[in-house]
C-alpha cells in the first residue's frame, strides 16, 4: 500500500473581534504539515467490517429480510466485493437490476453530470430527461404514452388503477362497470395491497389480507379457462408475466398469450404484460413480448431501467391514457431528472441491436453449458430460460446449492419454490465468466447430497 505525503504551510490572521462576523476567506490561511497517510482502501470500512455490519443491521432495521450473511461494499463490472476484499462473480444483479452490472462508465457519467445539474423537481413542473426518457421508451415500444413511478410494485398500482379507470371511462352508462383482474398461478407483482392482491403465493398474502378485492387466479397456460372467465364481461384487465421470474422462469407459451389477447380484445378487456423483471434486454429481445409477437395494452418496467436507481414505468396505449385524466394517479419523486438521466443510458445501451444480439447468444451458450455440466445430476429436473433468465429446477430446495455457491465465490439466487435457482446475471457478462458461473455450480452439486 502507497502513502501519501500532504504539505501544508499554516499561519492565520484573525481580525478584531468586531469584525469575526466577516466570510472566513477574507482571512489569510495557510498550513505547514507533514505527515505520512495511508491511500484508501475502498474496500475497507469505518465500522471494522462484515461481521460489525450484520450486527449492527439486526439492531437497527425491520427483520422484513432473511439476508445472505455477506457484506457487499464494491462493485466492478460482474465482481462484486466484501469489506475484507473477498470477490464474487455476481450473477444475480441485484435480483436483474444492474444489467450493465456496477460502475457503468456511461452511467456514472449520465448520473453525476445531471447531480451536478438538478436532481429534483416533482411532477408540478415539466423537466427535460423525464421527457426524453419517455420519448425513447414510446419509440422502442408499442405504447403511446408512458407514466412513471418509483418500483414495480407501484407501476402495476398504476396499470391496475388505470385498468379500473379505463373500464369507467369506455362505459359511462353502467351501474357497474368491470372491476375483476385475472392473475395467474406461479405469478409475482409486488408486495403494496393492490400488486401484493394480484400475487399467487397465498403465504405473501395472508398476513396482510383482506387485500384488494377482485382477483381470480387461473392456471398460467390455460386457455381456455381464461377465455371462459373473461367472455363473463367482468374482467377489467388481465396480468401475466411473459416470462414469470419469482415464479421460477417459467416461460408463457405463444398460443398462451395469442389467447388472451383475442379474448380481451373481444371483451373490452385490458392485457397488461408485467415485464419488471423479464423486460429490457433480458430475454435477448428489448421486450420479453417480442419473443411472440403478441402486443398488451399495458406494460409495466422497474428493475433494470435506471440501472440501480428506483424507477417504475408504466407502458400505455393511447387509448388507455385518453381515460386519466389530472389528478387520477401521481408520485412526488417519480421519474426525477437524476434517475430520468440514469435510465437513459440504460436504454440508449442496451436497444442496440448488437447489444441484444450478444444478450441472445451469451444466453444460449450459458444454458447449454448449464445442461451439458449439470443435467446429469439426479437433481437436476430442468434447465429453462430465455436469453439472460434461466432456472435451474431442482427435485430438492436449492438454497444447500444456493449457500455453497456463495461460498465459493458465486452469488445467485432462488425462485419459485425454492427449488430453483434463478441466473439473471448483469447482460454485459462475458463468456468466461458463465464458463466459470457454470463451473461454481457444478463443483457444488454435492451440498444438495449432504442436505
Amino acid at each position: 500500500m502507497g502513502s501519501l505525503q500532504l504539505f501544508h504551510s499554516f499561519s492565520v490572521s484573525v481580525s478584531p473581534a468586531t469584525n469575526l462576523r466577516r466570510p472566513l476567506n477574507n482571512g489569510r490561511v495557510s498550513a505547514c504539515l507533514n505527515v505520512d497517510v495511508e491511500a484508501p482502501n475502498p474496500l475497507k470500512m469505518k465500522s471494522g467490517g462484515s461481521k460489525e455490519v450484520i450486527e449492527e443491521e439486526g439492531k437497527v432495521l425491520v427483520g422484513t429480510y432473511a439476508r445472505a450473511p455477506v457484506v457487499l461494499s464494491l462493485g466492478k463490472g460482474c465482481k462484486l466485493y466484501d469489506p475484507e476484499g473477498r470477490e464474487f462473480l455476481d450473477c444475480a444483479a441485484g435480483i436483474a437490476v444492474n444489467a450493465l452490472g456496477h460502475g457503468d462508465p456511461d452511467w456514472v457519467r449520465a448520473v453525476t453530470e445531471q447531480a451536478n445539474v438538478l436532481t429534483h423537481v416533482s411532477n408540478a413542473y415539466y423537466s427535460i430527461p423525464q421527457v426524453e426518457l419517455a420519448k425513447r421508451l414510446v419509440a422502442n415500444s408499442f405504447a403511446d404514452r408512458v407514466f412513471f413511478s418509483n418500483s414495480g410494485t407501484e407501476a402495476n398500482e398504476a396499470a391496475i388503477k388505470f385498468s379500473r379507470k379505463f373500464q369507467r371511462f369506455t362505459h359511462p352508462n353502467d351501474k357497474q362497470p368491470a372491476t375483476g383482474f385475472i392473475s395467474f398461478t406461479n405469478s409475482f407483482h409486488g408486495r403494496t395491497l393492490g400488486a401484493l392482491a394480484l400475487t399467487s403465493k397465498e403465504h405473501y398474502r395472508s398476513p396482510f389480507e383482506p387485500v384488494m378485492p377482485g382477483v381470480t387466479f387461473l392456471e398460467y397456460g390455460n386457455k381456455q379457462t381464461a377465455k371462459d372467465l373473461i367472455q363473463q364481461g367482468k374482467i377489467a384487465a388481465v396480468f401475466v408475466e411473459p416470462i414469470q421470474g419469482e415464479g421460477g422462469i417459467y416461460s408463457a407459451k405463444k398460443e398462451f398469450l395469442q389467447a388472451l389477447r383475442k379474448a380481451c380484445d373481444d371483451a373490452g378487456c385490458l392485457l397488461v404484460f408485467d415485464e419488471v423483471q423479464c423486460g429490457l434486454g433480458r430475454t435477448g429481445y428489448l421486450w420479453a413480448h417480442e419473443v411472440y409477437g403478441v402486443y398488451p395494452d399495458i406494460m409495466t418496467l422497474a428493475k433494470p431501467l435506471a440501472g440501480g436507481l428506483p424507477i417504475g414505468a408504466t407502458l400505455v396505449t393511447e387509448r388507455v391514457a385518453s381515460a386519466v385524466a389530472h389528478g387520477d394517479h401521481g408520485s412526488t419523486f417519480a421519474g426525477s431528472p437524476l434517475v430520468c438521466s440514469a435510465a437513459i443510458a440504460v436504454l440508449d445501451k442496451i436497444a442496440n441491436p448488437s447489444f441484444l444480439s450478444s444478450v441472445s447468444k451469451k444466453g444460449h451458450y450459458f444454458k447449454e453449458l448449464l445442461i451439458k455440466k449439470l443435467g446429469g445430476n439426479a437433481h437436476v429436473k430442468e434447465v429453462r430460460g430465455l436469453g439472460l433468465i434461466i432456472g435451474i429446477e431442482l427435485d430438492v430446495s436449492a438454497s444447500p446449492l444456493v449457500d455453497a455457491c456463495r461460498n465459493s465465490g458465486l452469488i445467485v439466487l432462488t425462485a419459485g419454490k425454492g427449488n430453483v435457482v434463478r441466473l439473471v446475471p448483469p447482460l454485459i457478462i462475458s463468456e468466461k465468466e458463465l464458463e466459470h458461473a457454470a463451473d461454481v455450480l457444478h463443483e457444488c452439486l454435492p451440498a444438495l447430497d449432504s442436505n
